[in-house]
């Protein structure tokens, strides 16, 4: 496969690998390669992320298309999701290998959407403790078929169902992790931009990884409540944090100042919804109106406005 971003990959069978839908070890390692290590910013000290293409997944960018990173300690690293596919998994542990040859201890995984998740499989042989949401399981399972159909028509007979490594670790509250004289707070949050939403501060540098609870210049995408994200996003107002790593955009941002666009976004669809619905007006009318105003400030605005007011009116109307 070669795309931008990767440049060549070359991935043999999966024939040695035990993988199933609850954490499994690897028992022997995968002959896959990645001779292209992703290209990661350093963000902080010891931070590194990886900024997805702003767009779609296709074979090009190999489902690459959302921040993922590593933060590394004395003694390990942590992994904070791992990409859209095996082969983006692969390079972004390859680039990992670049900065250190430290266990890597955990990976964490921010939701359930699978431009963030299918890259786990890469990181089976290492053995790390995998991490997520106490609502990330069930979810998975829930929507499996239809994201392997989906990676399947991208990416082609290559995306499996042994890249569905679902997480052991399953955190329900709040839970803080050591690397090595380095702090990460893990903290669940109710549904918001999904139901098993997942944030990751690194205590020693003030960087948060917020995963999709925050977009920056790609349109946000409503996957679980509107209420819910903006409740979430006034809790997240208060996290101490001197930047953010988004699900999607700029490697990195101010905090909390990102939160302001879609901040503004998401208030704008609940007020024009709850108009529309005030005067009994459809769905229909509800997208072709809500949220037009935003139109030239996001990304992929035409892919998924509508879909976020159908999410909004559809929760909206039983309030």
């Amino acid at each position: 496969m070669t795309c931008p971003v990767l440049r060549r990959c070359r991935v043999a069978g999966l024939a040695g690998w035990f993988i199933a839908l609850t954490f499994a070890i690897c028992l022997q390692p995968c002959s896959a390669t990645a001779e292209a290590p992703l290209a990661m910013s350093q963000i902080a000290q010891g931070v590194y992320v990886y900024r997805g293409a702003d767009a779609e997944a296709t074979a090009e960018n190999a489902g690459g298309i959302a921040n993922i990173g590593f933060i590394v300690g004395d003694q390990s690293v942590a992994v904070i999701d791992t990409g859209g596919s095996l082969m983006v998994g692969q390079a972004l542990l390859a680039a990992i290998r670049q900065v250190t040859d430290l266990p890597i201890q955990y990976v964490i995984n921010t939701h359930f959407h699978p431009d963030h998740i299918l890259g786990n499989a890469a990181f089976v042989a290492e053995r790390p403790i995998f991490v997520g949401h106490v609502n990330l399981p069930p979810a998975l399972r829930a929507r499996q078929a239809s994201y392997l159909a989906r990676a399947q028509e991208v990416l082609g007979s290559i995306a499996s169902e042994d890249w569905f490594i679902v997480p052991q670790h399953l955190v329900s509250g709040r839970e803080v992790i050591d690397l090595g004289r380095r702090g990460l707070v893990l903290e669940a949050y109710p549904t918001a931009h999904t139901d098993s939403d997942l944030t990751v501060l690194d205590e020693a540098t003030g960087t948060l990884f917020a995963g999709d609870l925050v977009f920056l210049e790609r349109i946000p995408a409503i996957d679980g409540s509107i209420v819910g994200w903006l409740a979430a996003l006034d809790r997240l107002k208060g996290v101490p944090a001197r930047r953010v790593v988004a699900g999607h955009g700029p490697a990195s941002a101010a905090w909390p100042a990102a939160l302001a666009d879609e901040l503004r976004y998401l208030e704008l669809i609940a007020q024009e919804t709850r108009q529309i619905l005030a005067k009994g007006g459809t769905l229909q009318e509800a997208t072709a109106s809500v949220g037009l105003t935003e139109k030239n400030r996001w990304r992929l605005f035409d892919s998924y406005n509508a879909r976020n007011v159908t999410a909004a009116y559809t929760e909206l109307e039983w309030e």
